[in-house]
């Protein structure tokens, strides 16, 4: 065996374990942007149907994950759901439980033998991108492309180690491994820096599939990886909600009790993986680990991953006390109140899920232009300056609102959108700026209406206040309807609101057949009176209008709702009622 460093290709050694390396990431990135793009739907519906029952959570995770085929991103995804309050805490730890689980099906995949074929799916991926138009067909040629890279990653990793199989300092390093702390440290360094434990393991089966390790070192370096990963979710909770770093200790403490737990069972578990996994006949030495080795990885971590869940998944609840023993819970103060409560940026790399809280916090917006509609005629008919500043302070929160989401709105537009995602996009911009367009006519044009009246003293009769009072009360019917309509996706609603128009002009006409008949009157300022109320139906016209149009994006927009995955989520309905 060679020792000397000078006869070895460090210069290829590098350049393809490193290229490879890239390109193993590069390969699983586009994977899973495809991914994402194509199950978006399905696991927000998974996500949704979530319940307290600790165990489908764990089911959505594990499913999830596999699909995305990365427990950093559903770790990151579930954070985004926390900071939401679509979910708790004890929820998310057994989503998390989950994620480990279907994090392994990337090493049953990389175990396969099919580098060789890796090139034709690029090709065929290549292929399905430049000749078709279709943007599901393209998502799908994506896939197949990133995971022809993965493979190909692979190879060009496996292919730059075969120097060192007769390099003896490397066999001796090797050997090392087998020391389980020494794996779990260096695995772990190596996942922390490139945060991907996928091509940890990707690495580990390389190594595997060259003879360099046995399977219990193996199973040390999967066990590093395990606690590596956890560094993401680190990472991603930097500068975040409480809500993020808890999510983010919940995935520390479960991987490193789980390791801590298995670290004496290295042995008994080699031996049980060697007992149900194929062997390869006629072999021996380092050819013989080289054939066996890989597969009996990549069992050893689905053996590991589902146990540590099935012992631990009677306890999310401890563990979520736990946690928010470590880091509690803090007070929200009275100015947060009027922040966006659903939005959350780390949900915006998967823009169906994104658009989904889009939609919430657009309820959120409804609710409180809804409640300056409700609350505007008797301020400005017969309210005092008290009465209008309160109303032109709700405003404020409208104002907030509405940044917050254009804003979203706008990080949003920048992710990798389908062409129905980005009109579903430009809607709910749209409402945004409808809801704000009531706001502001409320808090300029009616409070000013308001203000004019105290400063004149002038009085608007009992009668005049009853006629306008029916007006405004069907306005405020599709105010609120138009709300419930876009938060429920409820195209029926929609309708019931645009066919209203006849019974709004009808009602304005009668005020403003009373107003003529009343400028007969001999009162004093009657003129001054007159432009107030005449404001007034204006106004509440121009309210209707905007709700109308919102009903009309809800109609239009339903069938692109739907192709993004939309769900009607109770929460935000009951968010409306109570709210307004």
């Amino acid at each position: 065996m060679h020792s000397n460093l000078d006869s070895l290709p460090l210069g290829t050694i590098f350049m393809g374990l490193f290229g490879g390396l890239a390109l193993f990431l590069y390969g699983m990135e586009q994977m899973t942007d495809a991914l994402k793009m194509v199950a978006g739907q399905g696991m927000k519906k998974l996500l949704h149907k979530l319940t307290t029952n600790r165990f489908k959570a764990a089911f959505a995770g594990a499913l999830v994950t596999a699909v995305i085929q990365s427990s950093s991103v559903t770790t990151v995804l579930v954070v985004g759901f926390i900071s939401a309050g679509l979910l708790s805490l004890s929820q998310s730890i057994g989503i998390i439980m989950g994620a480990n689980i279907g994090t392994t099906i990337t090493a049953q995949i990389i175990a396969f033998k099919v580098t060789h074929y890796a090139l034709i799916l690029v090709a065929i991926g290549f292929a399905m991108l430049f000749f078709f138009k279709n943007e599901k067909v393209q998502h799908y040629g994506h896939m197949l492309m990133g995971l022809g890279l993965i493979f190909f990653g692979m190879q060009m990793m496996s292919d730059a180690t075969k120097p060192l199989r007769s390099f003896q300092p490397f066999i001796e390093l090797m050997q090392k491994m087998d020391n389980p702390v020494m794996g779990i440290l260096v695995s772990a360094a190596f996942t922390g820096l490139i945060q991907s434990s996928s091509a940890t393991t990707g690495v580990i089966i390389v190594l595997a599939s060259q003879g360099f390790i046995t399977l219990e070192a193996g199973i040390a370096l999967v066990f590093g990886a395990n606690v590596g990963t956890c560094v993401t979710a680190m990472l991603a909770s930097i500068g975040k909600p409480k809500e993020a770093k808890q999510a983010a200790l919940a995935h520390v403490v479960f991987n490193v009790m789980g390791v801590v737990i298995w670290i004496a069972f290295i042995g008994p578990l080699a031996d049980l993986v060697r007992w149900f996994s194929p062997v390869a006949a006629n072999l021996d030495g380092q050819a013989l680990l080289a054939a066996e080795t890989p597969r009996q990885i990549a069992n050893a971590h689905t053996v590991f991953n589902v146990t540590n869940t099935l012992l631990f998944i009677a306890f999310t609840t401890q563990m979520a006390a736990l946690v928010k023993k470590i880091i509690p819970d803090r007070e929200v103060k009275d100015e947060e109140e009027a922040a966006p409560q659903y939005l959350n940026e780390i949900i915006l790399q998967t823009p169906s899920l994104a658009l989904d809280l889009v939609r919430m916090e657009l309820g959120r917006l409804g609710a409180a232009t809804l409640r300056m509609v409700k609350g505007c005629m008797h301020p400005i008919l017969a309210g005092y300056d008290e009465e209008l500043r309160e109303l032109a302070e709700m405003d404020d929160r409208v104002d907030a609102l509405h940044a917050a989401l254009i804003v979203y709105l706008g990080r949003l537009s920048r992710e990798s959108l389908s062409s129905s995602q980005t009109q579903v996009l430009h809607a709910y911009m749209s409402a945004a700026n409808y809801f704000e367009n009531i706001g502001d006519m409320i808090e300029s044009n009616l409070v000013e209406a308001g203000q004019e009246r105290l400063e004149k003293d002038l009085t608007i009769s009992s009668a005049t206040q009853e006629i306008l009072q029916s007006l405004h009360d069907r306005v405020t019917w599709s105010v609120e309807h138009s709300v419930q309509a876009l938060v429920a996706g409820d195209a029926d609603a929609a309708r019931e609101i645009m066919d209203a128009k006849d019974d709004i002009n009808l009602l304005a006409d009668e005020a403003e057949g009373h107003l003529a008949r009343r400028l007969t009157a001999e009162e004093p300022n009657r003129i001054y009176v007159f432009r107030i109320e005449s404001e007034m139906i204006e106004y509440l016209k121009r309210v209707y209008y905007f709700a109308k149009r919102i009903a009309k994006l809800v109609d239009t927009n339903m069938q692109l709702s739907e192709e993004t995955g939309d769900t009607v989520n109770k929460a935000g309905v009951d968010l409306v009622e109570t709210e307004a």
